[in-house]
């Protein structure tokens, strides 16, 4: 029953979480779709289907899908295809099936927040088909297949000659469209002007304030992007209209990868090895000198891997050593995992002394692990690769990604100066100890399987200060892990009700202390008490402290640029956020409707400087921020809120990366496709604020190693403004789908700062088979009368992908248990049919076969144990179809 029952809700959550920001008539549409779900939403979806370890990822997914569904309008505000604006049905179908093909090929290689990205602005496009087309005024209120459909016809469009509309009576526009029109089911949409009053005589405008042509006749619009729009009364139609093309888009996709690969796609891990959403990502030194390392991390991997809880559901290795680097190994399972770390072989001199590829390597596992992932690095040997700093520092501030280095038998102190600056950088830890010690160190490496990980403060002191720092634990924290390392730091911690343990005790009144090279661990022991707690550090020389909890309560963010004009919205900063002027993020916070922020402030991480954010909530657990400026040099984001299910309990949250600010922007363009064996150019521009002119470096890296062409240097004009051009080749085997990181920085004219832009690219392969799979019942055997637990029913099918089609690659069974048996043959017209059977009980009366070809074409028969056929009901969907909706409402845009 209970996933029944979390089943008819997994579609409708994921919808309703799409619908946020964007233009104008978003938060009405939010609002409407919202009264309809009830209490759904992100925390209540993970508690009925029992995925609360994938939670916080499952939000973070959502999140990328809506912000880069918000993205669109503010970059292609005047490009009428991304809006199905002035009649452009066939180049907007394009957008969809072209982003469509690319995020499938996308997941296939791995590379989700590719595919995150571009489904979320396919999303924006499918879902304006609805608002700013007459396809609800026609009649209908179902979703347009055609749309995500290259291969069905799109015909009966209103040519550029035919008139479609008559002025509004007044501000009455409810009847504008012509009644020709309407008789013969003709698609029409509303032209869109800034800029100009022209249109083609006769057509409808899209109205509203900005809309330019609404001015000239035929005067007023047929927009439904809010009630209080041209056709505001259709504005719901319309949002439930977006909501069900929405769920259809996603279950396109999920048919498409299968349902493993979808639930990683949205965060979440329900597979038969891992409940959790950990990535478990291991960048390994494979010099000689680093043999006793590797045997260590052997065992340490087959631990992992026969553990029956906090199981990693990706696993992601890259090796390196003083000349090579790669590739990047990643899988799902961890026994091919255990494999690949077992066949590492060691080589090259045995001197630890040499230098080592290891940022480059760093680079690649920072581009390929999905965004707040946790990175070990095991190493003895210096960077030999040291310009990559700055690229490495951008990923990190990017991705907010959490690197550790575990450092063996460094030959001098300063060969791990700068891996100790990027583990600062990131609220990681440099670690440093002798192999004999390592297996005591890697406890770091098993603390960090917990999906629902928490910082409650994080401190660096460079150089050391005696101090005394304060923290909240709220009930919500379950466990407490503090953190320490330094050369020799003396402490003391005090609980919330007074008790006191010093570093020098291993085992006292609040838990355990292990010391092991530079690192001190304590282990607090629950329960915890909730309150107020102190650690006391003594030390003249640099420390780092980091006390992290389990907890539902956590935060993420992201700076973001707000745009008033022509619409309000927003987009995420890929890049670090100008010094000058306000700032503004998007934080949102997990734990449930119970929870709500009070309070976010950045503050130095050397020194008592500190900015609070003004806070505006923009829904449940999501709010935008903004602040006068920001500290000067480093700081970290601090969080406070309450938790109303805890009598109004206050809780506070830390960001482990630390941010900067920047007197220097850098932006990219992305638009295009690229295919294997092609070049991609990228244009970029970098502006200098306050700058009379002069040069700025320019640097550029990817995490492919593919062959480039970048200036290494610009002219600022007087301006402040420098523009230029790169382009990457993309080897002629490329693999469709593989994702491209590339980091574009440029230092300030006198060189005193940098920023950078992190462009995401996608190498495709173009897709020539544009059909859907085909499935035809050959016999259905029943006899489901009586108990249907005790009857049983089967039936036989073929599948085929036809002459001419990239082949049948995936059957499977959907809202069914049972067994599936698939057989394929040459058959009699030249080309291979596979033969589907499938048995289950009678409990199961209809079942979905579910046929995706190699290019992710997608088909599917729906049979039943009567020898019918049916369109499926929501009511029946399972629990990833509430999800889907979930996010296709949270994604929704006018």
């Amino acid at each position: 029953m209970r996933q029944r029952a979390c089943g008819a809700r997994w579609c409708s959550v994921v919808s309703r979480r799409s619908i946020t920001g964007g233009r104008p008539g978003a938060t009405v549409l939010e609002r409407g779709v919202g009264r309809q779900e009830g209490s759904l939403s992100v925390q209540s979806l993970s508690e009925a289907c029992l995925f609360t370890d994938s939670v916080k990822a499952f939000q973070t997914a959502i999140g990328v899908i809506s912000l880069r569904n918000a993205f669109v309008d503010l970059r292609h505000v005047f490009d009428e295809e991304y809006h199905f604006d002035d009649e452009s049905f066939v180049r907007g179908r394009r957008l969809i099936t072209r982003g469509l093909a690319a995020a499938k090929a996308n997941i296939k290689q791995g590379s989700l927040k590719a595919a995150q990205r571009a489904i979320g602005e396919i999303m924006h496009t499918l879902q304006d088909f609805y608002s700013h087309s007459n396809w609800i005024e026609l009649g209908n209120r179902d979703a347009f297949s055609t749309l995500i459909r290259a291969d069905l016809a799109f015909d009966n469009i209103a040519d550029v000659n035919t008139p479609t509309c008559r002025n509004c009576v007044g501000d009455d526009c409810d009847n504008n469209v012509l009644e020709s029109i309407i008789a013969e089911q003709q698609l029409t949409s509303g032209y869109f002007s800034l800029t100009s009053f022209s249109k083609p005589d006769g057509k409808c405008s899209h109205g509203g304030s900005v809309d330019l042509t609404s001015l000239t006749e035929p005067r007023g619009g047929i927009n439904k992007d809010g009630v209080d729009a041209a056709h505001g009364s259709l504005h719901a139609d319309a949002a439930r209209a977006a909501v069900a093309a929405t769920v259809q888009l996603l279950q396109d996709v999920r048919g498409a990868v299968g349902d493993e690969d979808f639930l990683r796609l949205m965060g979440v891990s329900r597979s038969t090895s891992s409940s959790s959403s950990l990535v478990l990502c291991f960048v390994v030194d494979t010099t000689a000198s680093m043999a006793g390392v590797v045997t260590e991390l052997r065992s340490l991997a087959a631990t992992i891997a026969s553990s029956e809880s906090n199981k990693p559901s990706v696993y992601i290795l890259v090796p390196f050593n003083g000349t090579s680097v790669g590739p990047l190994m990643r899988t799902t399972d961890s026994d091919v995992f255990l494999s690949q770390i077992n066949t590492l072989s060691v080589s090259g001199a045995g001197n630890s002394s040499e230098p080592r590829q290891s940022l480059s390597a760093l680079l690649q596992a920072l581009a390929g692990v999905p965004d707040r992932s946790e990175i070990f690095v095991f190493t003895d040997g210096p960077p030999g690769d040291s310009h990559l700093e700055s690229t490495v520092t951008a990923l990190i501030e990017n991705t907010k990604s959490v690197v550790n280095f575990l450092l063996t038998d460094l030959s001098s102190a300063e060969t791990g100066d700068l891996y100790r600056v990027l583990a600062r950088l990131s609220g990681g830890q440099a670690v440093e100890v002798t192999q004999q010690q390592l297996p005591q160190a890697l406890s770091l490496v098993t603390d960090a399987l917990s999906p629902t990980l928490a910082t409650l403060i994080q401190v660096v002191r460079d150089p050391g200060a005696s101090e005394t720092f304060s923290f909240t634990v709220d009930s919500s924290v379950r466990t407490l892990l503090v953190y320490i390392t330094g050369d020799s730091p003396t402490f003391t911690i005090t609980s919330a009700s007074g008790a006191t343990q010093r570093s020098q005790e291993s085992s006292g009144r609040l838990g355990i202390v292990q010391n092991v090279g530079n690192l001190r661990i304590t282990r607090l022991s629950s329960p915890l008490q909730t309150g107020q707690w102190q650690i006391s550090v003594l030390s003249s020389l640099p420390y780092t402290l980091k006390a992290i909890g389990e907890s539902s309560i956590d935060f993420f963010f992201e700076f973001v640029e707000v745009v008033q004009d022509p619409q309000p919205g927003f987009t995420v900063l890929d890049s670090r956020p100008q010094a000058a002027g306000d700032v503004s993020l998007s934080v949102s916070v997990t734990g449930g409707s119970a929870v709500s922020v009070t309070e976010v402030t950045a503050t130095q991480v050397s020194g008592s400087g500190a900015v609070q954010g003004t806070l505006q909530q923009m829904a449940t657990g999501d709010y935008l921020v903004t602040m006068r400026g920001l500290p000067a040099g480093r700081f970290f984001l601090q969080l406070r809120g309450r938790n109303s299910s805890a009598s109004n309990q206050v809780f506070q949250r830390q960001s482990s990366t630390q941010l900067l600010t920047s007197t220097v922007a850098v932006t990219a363009q992305d638009e295009g496709e690229w295919r294997p064996g092609t070049d991609f150019s990228v244009p970029f521009n970098v502006t200098a604020a306050n700058s009379a002119g002069g040069t700025v470096a320019v640097r550029q890296s990817n995490d492919r190693g593919f062959a480039t062409s970048f200036p290494s240097n610009l002219t600022v004009g007087s301006g402040g403004i420098a523009e230029g051009s790169g382009t990457l080749s993309a080897p002629s085997d490329t693999a469709s789908g593989t994702g491209v990181v590339v980091v574009i920085e440029a230092d300030s004219p006198g060189g005193t700062d940098f920023n950078y832009v992190l462009v995401r690219l996608t190498v495709t392969a173009e897709v020539t088979d544009i059909t859907a799979p085909t499935c035809e019942t050959v016999s259905v055997n029943a006899n489901c009368t009586g108990n249907c637990s005790l009857r049983t029913w089967e039936f036989t099918a073929t599948v085929s992908d036809g002459a001419g089609g990239s082949g049948v690659e995936r059957v499977s069974v959907r809202d069914a248990r049972g067994t599936l048996n698939a057989t394929t043959t040459l058959g009699a017209a030249g080309f291979n049919v596979t033969l589907v059977s499938f048995a289950t009980t009678c409990c199961f009366g209809e079942v979905v076969l579910v046929v995706a070809d190699a290019v992710g074409n997608v088909g599917t028969c729906f049979i039943s144990s009567d020898g019918g056929g049916r369109a499926l009901s929501l009511s029946l969907l399972p629990l990833w179809v509430s999800m889907v909706s979930l996010t296709a409402t949270r994604t929704l845009y006018s």
